[in-house]
C-alpha cells in the first residue's frame, strides 16, 4: 500500500510538472467572421520551441480545434529552436483563442484533408480536391481553371453533371492584352509550371502557377504571370493572387545607348539627361488594354444576378451597403469601379476639400441601373440550385476594376484592368528631372491582385456576403502585443502603453495622420495604393515615398506593438505595393528546376537571354513611381515581416530576387561602400534569417568584414559622415546578426559605434542624422551596461515628446486643421537653412523612419525597465 501511495504521489508530481511546462499564447481576431480561414504568424523566443509537433490551438472555451502549423524559420546558427511559425485554422463565432505548446502536447489530426495531384508532364496539370470542391489546371490548358466541380449531393465524389465552371476557348482563361498604335494584341496564356508553396498542408494548400502571356505581334514582348491559388479543406471557395508583369515599351522617346551615371554598371556608355525636348517621353506606347481572369459558368436557364454598392466611399463608413438583385438577361451585366486619377487627371483635393470622383456603376448592357461611389467588390450569378460568386479585394482602393457576366458567351470575367475603359498607359507626365534623372522604368513593374471565388449550392445573399468578406473585409488575427515584443525577434522594444504617453503620441499621431491623408488625398488606384507621399508644404503633398526607409516595417512594428488592424492593413498594402511597383522584375531569366526529363531543356535554358542587371533594385522617392532608380533604394525588411506575420509567400520571393542581385555586385566597389554597404547588410541579414541559405551568409560575412575594417579607419564610426541618417540600417542589421551568431567582434563594433555617436553626434542631415543615433546608443547600453549611453539617448529623445492633440479627429476634420494641430504640439526644431523641416509632425513617414519609428519603441523598452538586465 505504501508503494502504491508513493507511486501515485510521483505520478501526481510528474503530471503537475508537465502541466506547468505547457505554455499559452493568447490570440485575438479583430473583425472576426465565423468560418474565416486564418493564417497567423507567431514568433518564439530563443530556446522556447523546438518542434511544431508540440503546438495546438484552443478556442475560447478551452476546447482544442484543428489547426495546421508550419515551421517558417529558426534561431540558427545560434540555436536550433524555432523563431517563427504559421498557424492556420478556421475561426468560430468567438474572437479569443489560445495557442498552447509544450513537450507533452500533440495536436489533433484533421478529419478532412485536401487531396491533390501535381503532374507537370507536358500533358499534365494539377487536380485539387478539397472534399467539397474539385478543380484542375492543365499545363496545355487555358491558363486558369480548366474545370471546376462542386459536390452537390454530398457523396464525396464528382460527376460530370456537377461541373459548374470550365475554361473558355483560345487560351484566354487569363489575359493581358496590349494596345499600341497598331491596335489591340490579344494575349494567349500558357501554363509553364505549378509548385506547392511552403505553408501547404492538409487544411490549407497553396499552389503557385507560373505562366506566360504570348502575343501575335513580334514587337510585343512575352509577359510572365503567376497565380497563387489557396485551397481549403472542406470548403467551396478559393483565393487567387494574380501577378501581372508589364513588359511593354512605356513611351516613344528615343532610346539611348548606355546607363545613367547614378546606376551605371560601367563607365564607357553614360546617357545624357538632357533630352527634355524629346516629346516621346510624354507619348504612350504599349498600354494595358485589358487584364483579368475568366471562365465559363454552367448554370441553368433562370439565373439571378446580385451585387452590392455604397453611396459613401470612406473605408470606415457607417452607411450600410445596398444589395442589388436582378434576373440575368441576355445583355452584359456587372459592376464597374472607377476613380478620379484613373487617366492621370490633375489633383482635385485641397487642404479643406476632400477629393471626389469615385464612381461605381451596376450596368445591364449600356444602361446604368445603379450609381454609387463604392462597390463592395463582389458579384454572384445563381440558378435555383447552385451559383458562383467572385470578389476582388480593394476594389475601390485599387481602381479601376470590373466584374462582368456575359450571357452570350456564358463567361464570368474579373478584370484587373477593365477592357471597357481607356487603356492604362505608362508615359511620363512631363520631362522634368526626377531624382536627377530623366527616364522611364515602368517596364518590369508588377501588380498582384487578390480574388475570391465561391462555387456554391443554393445560398442566401447573407452567406454569400459572409464568404466574400473572408477576402474583401478580412479578419486580422494577432498575438498579444507583449508576446511579440518579449520574443525579441526584432530586438528589445516595448508594447504599446499609456505609461509614456508623450512618446507614444509622437508615434501614433503620425501614423494616424498618414492614414487620414491616404483617404483624404485618395492615395489610391491600381499602381498607387499602398504608397504614401512624403513632403507636405504649402498645403500640398509632394513625392511618392516608395518605402524609404522601411516604411512598411515601421507599420508592421506598430501593428505588433498595438494589435490595431488599421496598421496591419496599411503595412500589408505598403509591402505589396513596394515589392510590386517599386522594384524591377523583368527581363528575368527563368530559374532552372529540371522539371523536364530531356537534357536539352537545360541547354535551352542556358541559351535564354540573361536577366537585367537591375533585377531587384528599388525606386528612389520621386514624383512618379517609375521615373528614377538609385543604387541603394530597396528595403526588404518589411517584406520579410509580411512573410512572417501574414504568410505572404510572394514577399520572400521578391526579397530573394533582391538578395541575389547583391551577390552579383553589379556596381563593383561602389556596391561595397557608403549607404549601399549599410543597407545591404540590413537586407541580407533579414534574408539569411528567413532562408538560412549559406550563399547569403557568405555575402554578409564578407560585407561585415569590410565594414569593421572601415570602422577602424574611421575611428570607431561605422558610417561615413555623409550618411549619418543610416544609423538604423547598421545598428539593426548588426544587432540581428549578433543575435544569430554571438560574435564578440560584432558586439565590440556596436559598442564602439555607440561611443562615437555619443561623443560626436552626426548633424550632416540635421535631425535625420542626429535623432537616428538614439537606437545605436540604446544598443550600446544594452551590450555594455554603460549608463552614459542610455542617459544620452534619453536626452536626445526629449524633443520627440508630443502632448495631447488639441482637436478631436472625426469625419468633419479637414487636412488643414489636422496639420495645424500637429504643428502646435511639435517640439521638433526648425530647419537651420530656413527650409521646411521635413522631420516635423505634419510630414510623411520617410524621415520619420530615421527620427521616430526605429527609435521610440526601443527607447520605451528601457524606460519601462528601471533595472534592465544586461545583455548576455
Amino acid at each position: 500500500m505504501r508503494n502504491k501511495i508513493l507511486f501515485l504521489l510521483v505520478m501526481f508530481i510528474a503530471v503537475s510538472c508537465s502541466a506547468e511546462i505547457n505554455k499559452q499564447i493568447p490570440i485575438k481576431i479583430e473583425n472576426n467572421k465565423t468560418g474565416a480561414p486564418i493564417t497567423l504568424g507567431i514568433p518564439f523566443p530563443k530556446g522556447e520551441l523546438f518542434s511544431i509537433d508540440h503546438v495546438r490551438l484552443l478556442n475560447s472555451k478551452g476546447k482544442e480545434i484543428v489547426c495546421q502549423t508550419t515551421e517558417v524559420t529558426t534561431w540558427a546558427p545560434a540555436d536550433e529552436s524555432i523563431k517563427w511559425i504559421w498557424v492556420f485554422f478556421f475561426s468560430d463565432e468567438h474572437t479569443d483563442y489560445t495557442l498552447e505548446y509544450g513537450d507533452d502536447i500533440y495536436p489533433m489530426e484533421p478529419e478532412s484533408k485536401i487531396v491533390s495531384v501535381n503532374n507537370m508532364r507536358p500533358q499534365g496539370g494539377i487536380t485539387v480536391n478539397t472534399g467539397a470542391l474539385q478543380f484542375n489546371i492543365n499545363k496545355k490548358g487555358h491558363g486558369f481553371l480548366d474545370e471546376v466541380f462542386i459536390d452537390k449531393n454530398n457523396d464525396k465524389s464528382f460527376s460530370s453533371d456537377e461541373l459548374i465552371a470550365s475554361a473558355p476557348e483560345d487560351s484566354r482563361g487569363t489575359f493581358l492584352d496590349i494596345l499600341d498604335d497598331s491596335g489591340v494584341d490579344l494575349s494567349k496564356a500558357t501554363v509553364n509550371e505549378v509548385f506547392r508553396e511552403i505553408g501547404s498542408g492538409p487544411l490549407h494548400a497553396v499552389f503557385r502557377v507560373e505562366g506566360t502571356y504570348k502575343y501575335n505581334k513580334d514587337d510585343n514582348n512575352d509577359s510572365p504571370f503567376s497565380m497563387r491559388i489557396h485551397a481549403y479543406a472542406g470548403k467551396k471557395y478559393i483565393k487567387v493572387l494574380h501577378t501581372l508583369t508589364y513588359t511593354g515599351v512605356p513611351d516613344k522617346h528615343k532610346i539611348q545607348k548606355g546607363e545613367h551615371s547614378n546606376i551605371a554598371t560601367q563607365s564607357e556608355f553614360i546617357v545624357s539627361e538632357d533630352t527634355a525636348d524629346d516629346k516621346g517621353w510624354t507619348q504612350p506606347n504599349d498600354q494595358i488594354s485589358g487584364c483579368g481572369l475568366t471562365f465559363k459558368y454552367h448554370l441553368d436557364k433562370e439565373v439571378q444576378f446580385a451585387t452590392s454598392t455604397n453611396q459613401d466611399m470612406r473605408l470606415d463608413t457607417e452607411v450600410a451597403y445596398d444589395v442589388y438583385t436582378s434576373p440575368l438577361s441576355n445583355k452584359k451585366t456587372g459592376i464597374l469601379q472607377t476613380g478620379p486619377k484613373q487617366n492621370k487627371q490633375n489633383k482635385s483635393s485641397t487642404a479643406t476639400q476632400r477629393e471626389v470622383g469615385f464612381n461605381t456603376e451596376v450596368f445591364i448592357g449600356k444602361e446604368n441601373v445603379v450609381k454609387a461611389q463604392r462597390a463592395k467588390g463582389w458579384v454572384d450569378v445563381s440558378d435555383k440550385t447552385k451559383g458562383i460568386s467572385v470578389g476582388i479585394k480593394n476594389m475601390l482602393q485599387e481602381y479601376p476594376k470590373e466584374l462582368e457576366i456575359d450571357p452570350k458567351t456564358g463567361t464570368l470575367n474579373a478584370y484587373v484592368w477593365p477592357s471597357s475603359i481607356e487603356a492604362m498607359s505608362f508615359e511620363r507626365k512631363n520631362t522634368d528631372l526626377d531624382g536627377g534623372m530623366l527616364d522611364n522604368f515602368a517596364q518590369g513593374i508588377t501588380k498582384t491582385t487578390e480574388f475570391i471565388y465561391y462555387f456554391h449550392t443554393s445560398e442566401t445573399i447573407e452567406t454569400i456576403e459572409l464568404t466574400m468578406d473572408y477576402a474583401l473585409d478580412p479578419p486580422v488575427a494577432h498575438a498579444a502585443p507583449e508576446w511579440y515584443t518579449s520574443s525579441l525577434v526584432y530586438g528589445k522594444m516595448a508594447p504599446f502603453s499609456t505609461k509614456h504617453s508623450e512618446f507614444e503620441n509622437a508615434l501614433q499621431y503620425k501614423y494616424d495622420w498618414i492614414a487620414f491623408n491616404q483617404e483624404w488625398e485618395s492615395w489610391y488606384s491600381i499602381f498607387d495604393y499602398g504608397d504614401i507621399k512624403t513632403y507636405y508644404f504649402k498645403d500640398d503633398w509632394h513625392m511618392w515615398t516608395n518605402n524609404e526607409p522601411t516604411v512598411d516595417f515601421s507599420l508592421w512594428t506598430n501593428f505588433m506593438r498595438t494589435g490595431n488592424p488599421k496598421y496591419y492593413h496599411m503595412a500589408e498594402a505598403m509591402s505589396k505595393h513596394t515589392m510590386d511597383v517599386d522594384n524591377i522584375h523583368w527581363p528575368k531569366k527563368r530559374t532552372y528546376v529540371g522539371e523536364i526529363n530531356d537534357a536539352i531543356d537545360f541547354w535551352n535554358y542556358e541559351n535564354e537571354p540573361e536577366s537585367t542587371p537591375y533585377l531587384g533594385i528599388g525606386r528612389r522617392h520621386g514624383d512618379e513611381h517609375w521615373s528614377a532608380l538609385l543604387s541603394a533604394h530597396v528595403w526588404i525588411q518589411g517584406w520579410i515581416a509580411a512573410y512572417y506575420i501574414t504568410g505572404d509567400q510572394r514577399a520572400l520571393e521578391v526579397a530573394k530576387m533582391t538578395g541575389d542581385t547583391y551577390l552579383n555586385r553589379i556596381w563593383g566597389d561602389h556596391d561595397l561602400r557608403g549607404r549601399r554597404l549599410y543597407l545591404s547588410i540590413l537586407n541580407l541579414v533579414e534574408l539569411y534569417d528567413a532562408t538560412k541559405l549559406e550563399k547569403y551568409k557568405t555575402e554578409i560575412d564578407e560585407r561585415i568584414k569590410l565594414m569593421l575594417e572601415l570602422q577602424k579607419a574611421q575611428g570607431g564610426n561605422l558610417l561615413l559622415d555623409r550618411y549619418g541618417y543610416s544609423q538604423t540600417y547598421v545598428a539593426q542589421g548588426l544587432y540581428k546578426y549578433y543575435q544569430l551568431t554571438g560574435r564578440e567582434d560584432i558586439k565590440k563594433a556596436l559598442i564602439d559605434h555607440a561611443r562615437w555617436v555619443k561623443n560626436i553626434p552626426p548633424l550632416n542631415h540635421q535631425m535625420e542624422s542626429y535623432l537616428a543615433t538614439i537606437y545605436p546608443l540604446l544598443i550600446g547600453y544594452d551590450l555594455s551596461g554603460n549608463p552614459s549611453f542610455l542617459t544620452e539617448a534619453k536626452s536626445r529623445a526629449e524633443i520627440l515628446k508630443v502632448s495631447k492633440l488639441p482637436i478631436k479627429i472625426d469625419k468633419n476634420t479637414t487636412q488643414k486643421a489636422y496639420s495645424e494641430a500637429l504643428l502646435k504640439i511639435s517640439k521638433l526644431p526648425k530647419d537651420e537653412k530656413d527650409r521646411i523641416a521635413i522631420w516635423d509632425l505634419n510630414q510623411g513617414l520617410r524621415v520619420f523612419g530615421w527620427t521616430h519609428a526605429n527609435n521610440i519603441p526601443y527607447l520605451l523598452y528601457w524606460l519601462g525597465n528601471l533595472e534592465p538586465e544586461k545583455a548576455k
